[in-house]
């Protein structure tokens, strides 16, 4: 499909933008910057007609990465949305997979969706409002006022409680809402956070080094629907510890690259750096 929205200039910053290069995209939405939709995908070619049909028009662009599928994923894919940009993932593992579809991305505004239909694309509008309102991360909330999900199960919600009340403790963050993987963000917060889990984990990562980072974080009330087919990889134990010890080692994370910056500087500048 082609975009109604023109592309910024590239290297600018999207906040530096004039709103003379954004177009209307709803009467929800006066003006928008190019919008990049990434969806890891393993083997959900029977999901995916359900999650392109939510997708706004406006988009201007899908990129899929697909995790070596066995079925028709990306033939579906591309039948769907004929301008998909499909990215073939070389490792394993959902924090892989976006990292891989962030650099394919050529949008000012990064949006990151599940491909199991839990998800409603519909709600990416109000994603990219608060961004265009002043915000640097749109977080989907799941517990915030006028959100929900159907598919979490009484110890999952316990889990994410208690790791979400220990990622407001130890970070200062007020999130309702800590494991989930609706977010929204502009290109340059790339920048601000390295993304360096392969797991599921990725999602908890983004929501700490943002509050790190002191980027705009707003909450969007998001509901998740139940996984339309095939059986989730999620295993709530095993991820859970894994989502655990990506936040016991955050602080030891900033300190790692405080000391290998100080170990940097007695030498000089490396070739082809500037000192």
């Amino acid at each position: 499909m082609s975009s109604s929205v023109r592309p910024a200039d590239a290297g600018q910053d999207p906040l530096d933008q004039s709103a003379r290069n954004y177009r209307p995209i709803s009467t929800h939405l006066a003006i928008a910057p190019p919008v990049s939709v990434v969806i890891p995908a393993m083997n959900e070619a029977e999901n995916l007609p359900y999650v392109f049909k939510t997708l706004p028009a406006w988009i201007h662009e899908v990129v899929l990465v697909d995790g070596n599928s066995t079925d028709d994923t990306v033939a579906v894919a591309r039948e769907l949305w004929p301008g998909v940009k499909v990215v073939r993932q070389r490792g394993k593992g959902k924090g892989d997979a976006l990292i891989a579809g962030f650099a394919a991305c050529t949008g000012d505004i990064l949006v990151m969706i599940d491909a199991d239909g839990s998800a409603d694309g519909h709600e990416i509008v109000s994603y990219v409002s608060a961004l265009v309102s002043g915000a640097d991360f749109a977080k989907g909330s799941r517990f915030a006022n006028g959100g929900g999900t159907d598919d979490m199960t009484p110890i999952r919600k316990l889990g994410n409680h208690v790791l979400c009340s220990v990622v407001n403790t130890k970070f200062g963050a007020r999130y309702t809402d800590l494991c989930y993987g609706y977010n929204a963000f502009w290109r340059h917060c790339l920048d601000k956070i390295e993304l360096d889990c392969t797991g599921f984990e990725v999602e908890t990562l983004m929501n700490i080094r943002v509050v790190k980072a002191g980027l705009k974080v707003q909450e969007i009330p998001s509901h998740e629907y139940l996984r339309i087919h095939g059986v989730s990889n999620l295993r709530a134990v095993r991820d859970g510890i894994r989502v655990l010890k990506v936040i016991l080692g955050e602080r030891s994370h900033r300190v790692r690259r405080a000391r290998r910056s100080a170990r940097v500087l007695p030498y000089g500048p490396r070739q082809g750096e500037v000192s």
